[in-house]
């Protein structure tokens, strides 16, 4: 740790970003201290482990040739940078026991309620308004995919049922091949995951509640040519049928109200995701779709001296796990360079 109790580096977020960064910043001795959030289930800044938490089989991280769980990506992140001491604060202190990600955690992570980047070293603010300093932040925060918000939706997504929030992540897994498959939404991201899925499924509904595709020209022109997709006007998702596995969706017409159900072997949301940046609470710039605005789109510097940005929490376009990881490593080089350059050791 730095000197009078400030840290060199704070980390806020447990995704691939925030878990890559503390292991680049605990090897480079930087001391990271890293808050890696609540479940979902409570008012949370942070989903622990990120997006893949949600994802049951990964079959595109380099290095797992027969595929790995999500969550079992994400412990072993947290392994590997417990191994070379970074400190995550939870309710028993900071140095939990996670060598046996098996066994689960006997401790419950925390999270960061607010920051203060108007002054330096910077304030971070935890659970019980506890603050800590740190003379850099690196924030990792990532973004949650929009849901409709259908029980059965979460519940088979959450258990590997069929249900998706990423084409690229999901779409060419086993279960999914040679299916009828629907895709939620109209715009350039939904035919994007769409034409995606044409490549594995059989058909590709792409679902849309108006009767015109918010998409640009070329991408609408695109979806309406693709000869494995069809287009659904006019429809909403009401429901999601099925028990172990989605078997199919209930459709709500939105100018007549008629309802329709259509046999699916998995359901894909395209309707956009949403930052984890409420709680910096206009500290840092954003664009319009409340993503953090990054100084240099080769480096991870933010509009504030000494606040690095890595991950989803950044990216609106990629949206991986390795694209996230590599994010993680940059900001945690910049936190680096940026403490040398000020005689921070």
């Amino acid at each position: 740790m730095a000197s009078d109790n400030i840290e060199k580096v704070i980390i806020i977020g447990s995704g691939p970003a925030g878990w890559t960064a503390a292991i680049y910043a605990a090897r480079a001795n930087l001391d990271p201290l890293i808050f890696a959030g609540r479940p979902k289930s409570q008012p949370t800044t942070i989903l622990p482990g990120g997006q893949l938490m949600m994802t049951t089989e990964v079959e595109n991280y380099p290095g797992f040739p027969d595929g790995v769980t999500g969550p079992k990506l994400m412990s072993y992140f947290e392994q590997q940078a417990a191994r070379f001491n970074t400190r995550i604060v939870t309710d028993n202190g900071l140095h939990p026991d996670v060598s046996n990600p098996d066994d689960g955690h006997s401790y419950s992570y925390h999270d960061c309620q607010r920051v203060d980047l108007s002054v330096k070293p910077f304030v971070v603010i935890g659970e019980d308004d506890k603050e800590y300093r740190a003379h850099t932040v690196i924030i990792a925060t990532g973004a949650t995919a929009n849901w409709i918000g259908l029980e059965n939706e979460k519940r088979l997504a959450a258990s590997g049922g069929g249900v998706s929030a990423c084409a690229v992540c999901d779409g060419a897994l086993p279960v999914f091949r040679d299916k009828e498959l629907a895709v939620v939404g109209g715009g350039d991201s939904a035919v994007e995951e769409a034409t995606y899925l044409t490549k594995f499924a059989s058909k590709v509904y792409l679902i849309h509640r108006r009767d015109q595709l918010r998409a640009s020209k070329i991408m609408a022109q695109r979806a309406m040519d693709n000869p494995k997709m069809e287009i659904v006007w006019n429809k909403v998702v009401v429901d999601v049928l099925g028990d172990d596995m989605i078997s199919g969706i209930k459709l709500k017409d939105t100018v007549t109200g008629e309802e329709s159900t259509q046999t699916v072997g998995g359901l894909f949301m395209a309707i956009g995701h949403t930052p984890a940046t409420e709680f910096l609470q206009g500290q840092l710039d954003l664009d319009d779709k409340k993503y953090i605005k990054l100084d240099d789109s080769y480096r991870s510097t933010t509009s504030v001296d000494g606040v690095f940005a890595a991950g989803d929490v950044v990216d609106s376009v990629y949206r991986q796990a390795i694209t996230a990881a590599g994010m993680g490593c940059k900001a945690a080089l910049d936190a680096e360079r940026w403490l040398a350059d000020k005689g921070i050791e």
